[in-house]
């Protein structure tokens, strides 16, 4: 059951700080070009035959070698420091729809896929749209502005670099663990308002029956396990809606601190993704961030990357107050926005279309 006392100061290999990770390369995994030569053998296939990727399973993308590989690294995310970066998936002399299906298909041996928006996408196009956060409708990520440090709406979030920003667009992490601990130690007078609901803004996307927003801890004891939900852009955007639980002054210096302390260099660390690079990143235990960035004039060379939201069968246990935004708790089958006509589709372009 949830419990309503607070953690302990946290423990284990998620509980980092970031110069001193950011100095090491043991969280990068180069593909050899026999594990590469392996994803082509089943990912050509089905690009040949313009495959549904949405409908794939496991079972299509058969992987007899790497797949055991790709099952220890889900255990390190999931389990180890987190996340976890694979290096090397040659997107420069593929085609769109062979880098797609076979990110899709590699994910596929990780978790299985969940929706990323009302549309149904399984496949998500991280791009800039010209479009700006000011809009209760907009999502970040397909603006050129700053994210600040947030969670997903899954269990382990992928990200696939097709192409690179001119300048900025670095990656950001931080530990949820090691915040916590900082929090304990620096302010103990504020821990407790981080575990009491907050209503997060669901930006348009509101499942039928469901209100605007939803009202989740930012920080979640359940089960032994401290598990984070965040996003302060949206909790912010959320006080707009009149019926939304507004934040009392401690809440909101409680949320500052959080901040703050994602924000201190001494806390998280940069990656720059590569072409090619496949990060995956655990949910519950990291924040993410991006930078802002400014992007190529060319179309064809702009900031683009591919996105999975993934939801791994041996997953931990959540408590139940996380239905509210994943739909259900039960590991393999949770998390993601519920598509609005029940389809799931996997655009290959950022504006939805299925042909690229």
């Amino acid at each position: 059951m949830q419990d309503t006392t607070l953690p302990p100061l946290q423990q284990g290999p998620q509980i980092w700080l970031g110069p001193e990770m950011a100095a090491r390369s043991d969280w990068i995994v180069p593909l050899s070009s026999a594990e590469i030569a392996e994803i082509a053998a089943a990912a050509e296939p089905l690009a040949d035959r313009g495959a549904d990727i949405a409908a794939l399973t496991a079972a299509d993308f058969p992987l007899p070698t790497l797949a055991p590989r790709l099952a220890g690294l889900q255990q390190q995310v999931l389990e180890g420091r987190g996340f976890v970066l694979l290096r090397g998936l040659p997107v420069d002399r593929w085609p769109l729809r062979l880098s797609a299906t076979a990110f899709y298909g590699l994910g596929l041996h990780l978790g299985s896929a969940v929706s990323q928006n009302a549309q149904g996408h399984v496949l998500g196009h991280v791009r800039d749209l010209g479009l700006k956060s000011d809009d209760p409708r907009v999502r970040i990520y397909q603006t050129a502005e700053r994210q600040t440090f947030h969670t997903d709406s899954c269990d382990i979030v992928g990200l696939l670099c097709l192409q690179a920003a001119k300048a900025g667009g670095h990656s950001a992490l931080v530990s949820t663990g090691a915040v916590w601990n900082a929090v304990l130690q620096q302010r103990p007078d504020l821990a407790a308002a981080l575990l009491q609901p907050v209503a997060t803004d669901r930006r348009g996307e509101v499942p039928p029956g469901q209100q605007p927003f939803f009202t989740i801890p930012v920080l979640n004891w359940f089960d032994g396990q401290l598990s984070g939900i965040y996003h302060r852009s949206y909790v912010d955007s959320a006080q707009r809606f009149a019926d939304a639980p507004k934040l009392t002054p401690l809440q909101r210096e409680a949320l500052d601190l959080f901040d703050s302390l994602c924000n201190s260099p001494a806390m998280h660390f940069l990656m720059t993704l590569q072409r090619g690079d496949i990060q995956l990143v655990h949910n519950h235990t990291l924040l993410h961030d991006r930078t802002a960035f400014t992007d190529w004039p060319e179309p064809d060379r702009r900031r683009h990357l591919l996105r999975l939201w993934l939801a791994p069968a041996n997953a931990r246990p959540l408590p139940p107050v996380f239905a509210q935004r994943y739909g259900s708790v039960v590991p393999g089958a949770r998390g993601g926005v519920p598509p609005k006509n029940g389809q799931l589709v996997a655009p290959l372009s950022p504006d939805g279309g299925t042909v690229g």
